[in-house]
């Protein structure tokens, strides 16, 4: 199933972020290359990083869990996971 995932960033995050982001960008080119990650980018505001947004295609909750709990954003306190957003999808084919 598809889903469009907002996560905006926890206050002061910004440090926690650049310094785990080869991480980050490392796991979601792999399971863009799996089709996990449809596409992924940051949320800007007035110029600065504040968040991502992602489309994914994930089986089910618990696929959606696992990556969470593999995710350096997460693990590191870059998300704020009180306001973090799953939102089902139905993305428009490329073809």
């Amino acid at each position: 199933m598809q889903y469009l995932v907002i996560a905006y960033d926890n206050e002061g995050a910004l440090e926690k972020r650049l310094a785990v982001r080869d991480a980050h960008v490392e796991g979601a080119k792999k399971l863009m290359a799996e089709g996990k990650i449809i596409q992924a980018g940051a949320l800007i505001e007035e110029e600065k990083m504040v968040g991502s947004t992602l489309f994914v295609d994930f089986e089910d909750d618990d696929e959606i869990n696992e990556w969470l709990s593999n995710e350096p954003y997460v693990q590191n306190g870059v998300w704020n996971m009180e306001e973090f957003q799953i939102v089902p999808v139905k993305l428009l084919p490329k073809d």
